[in-house]
């Protein structure tokens, strides 16, 4: 009974400390640790219309970027982030939204960049969710 017990407690507070958290460490040991955080499309349009300086990151491929992208967003392939994000990313402090078609591939980068030392950065889907405005470059 006890050893049930014990099992039972040491699963609670395992589940307490956040087990399946989707926080990283940030680069630098002992620093504050970088989150991983998911808002809406809404959210993401509230945010960049009220502050200019939030770097949009399109991860999907050159030719689906070419084909419509949101204005003002830079294109960051999700295979190649940890190549181009220390030139086109410099600022590891800058607050970041990224997207990508349909949410996996802007989960996935959103997570690596925080792995690279990124501390604000947020991942709003796909934009086939984005009803706003989109441009094209063919």
């Amino acid at each position: 009974m006890k050893a049930k017990l014990f099992l039972i407690s040491l699963l609670a507070v395992a589940n307490l400390f956040g087990c399946n958290d989707k926080t990283e460490p940030a680069s630098q040991a002992g620093g504050p640790k970088a989150q991983y955080h998911k808002i809406s499309a809404d959210e993401a349009k509230k945010q960049l219309d009220a502050d200019n300086r939030i770097i949009l990151v399109d991860v999907r491929t050159e030719a689906e970027y070419k084909d419509k992208h949101i204005p003002g967003s830079i294109l960051l392939p999700v295979d190649r982030i940890a190549e181009l994000a220390p030139a086109k990313l410099p600022d590891k402090e800058a607050k970041i939204f990224v997207y990508c078609r349909s949410g996996n591939r802007s989960e996935a980068a959103s997570q690596k960049l925080i792995e690279l030392g990124y501390k604000n950065v947020y991942d709003f889907g796909g934009i086939i969710d984005w009803k706003y405005q989109t441009e094209s470059d063919n």
